[in-house]
């Protein structure tokens, strides 16, 4: 089951300056690991970007997904994080340590060299890089992320494991190609024009995000998902009031996940962050 966050190349594209625009991409990173996010995927809206576009907006959440222990490493000094500083810690429970369980805790590493006899060194966030053991069947280059599962600090004992990274992953690729994924879920479009979410709807969202999981797409400051697809509001609304009618631009359906909003212009990080607090939600 995978949740994946779905927002435009344009997301800053209403932001004065660059601390306000990493600022903003610091509040869907927090929500991303607040609500468990598996993926957070930039698709293009080259019509709807201004100063800053999706290489910034990849760049900035990529390095907020990142361990702080393997940022240096990773990005260096880089022009799109002159402001980095701005962003929320997100303290991901994988880099606490605080989801270990009997087998050890995983977390992310860079590989630093590959040896001989399929020995490598890797960084994980321990005072000196460690030595580690290739898995038969699992090879690795040197500047790879990688897992690791932490049995014991001191001293260390620690292995290479083959399993996702921990945390939510950042990749930047078109719409159509997330929700064509075979693992994308329910697939989600939220709009002002969609169905207003309620207690009566809720329930049977939940039951189905629970079983197959669920991909949630996001507009723009002032440049909602209709016109970014060339979707009227009309079809929007049709897919709403007529159950035969099939929701558009491939999605299952459309929501109104603030049906009854106190502000004319609801920002794209306050929407991820109603939203996902709506859709996850338990019994």
């Amino acid at each position: 089951m995978t949740r994946s966050v779905l927002v435009p190349s344009s997301l800053v594209r209403e932001a004065e300056d660059k601390r306000e625009a990493t600022r903003k991409l610091g509040y869907v990173a927090r929500a991303a690991a607040v609500f468990r996010i598996d993926r957070v995927v930039v698709f293009p809206d080259e019509d709807g970007e201004r100063q800053w576009g999706g290489g910034f907006v990849e760049t900035v959440l990529r390095y907020a997904a990142t361990p702080p222990y393997l940022r240096k490493e990773a990005f260096d000094t880089r022009d799109e994080l002159a402001y980095a500083g701005v962003l929320p810690p997100l303290r991901l429970s994988s880099w606490t340590g605080s989801d270990s369980s009997g087998s050890g805790s995983l977390r992310q590493g860079i590989v630093t060299q590959v040896g001989s006899e399929g020995r490598v060194r890797v960084n994980c966030g321990m005072q000196h890089p460690i030595s580690l053991h290739e898995p038969p069947g699992m090879a690795v280059s040197e500047g790879e992320r990688v897992t690791i599962r932490v049995s014991s600090r001191r001293p260390v004992r620690a292995k290479l494991v083959d399993d996702p990274l921990p945390g939510f992953s950042v990749e930047r690729t078109g719409l159509g190609d997330a929700l064509d994924r075979s693992d994308a879920g329910v697939r989600i479009a939220t709009s002002r024009h969609g169905e207003p979410l309620s207690v009566a709807s809720l329930g049977g969202y939940r039951e189905r995000i629970a079983r197959d999981g669920v991909t949630v797409a996001f507009g723009a400051p002032e440049r909602g998902l209709p016109p970014m697809l060339g979707v009227s509001a009309d079809a929007v609304n049709e897919s709403v009031t007529d159950s035969s009618a099939d929701a558009p631009a491939r999605f299952d359906a459309w929501l109104n996940t603030i049906p009854d909003q106190g502000s004319e212009v609801v920002r794209t990080e306050e929407a991820v962050l109603a939203t996902l607090g709506s859709l996850t939600l338990t019994e």
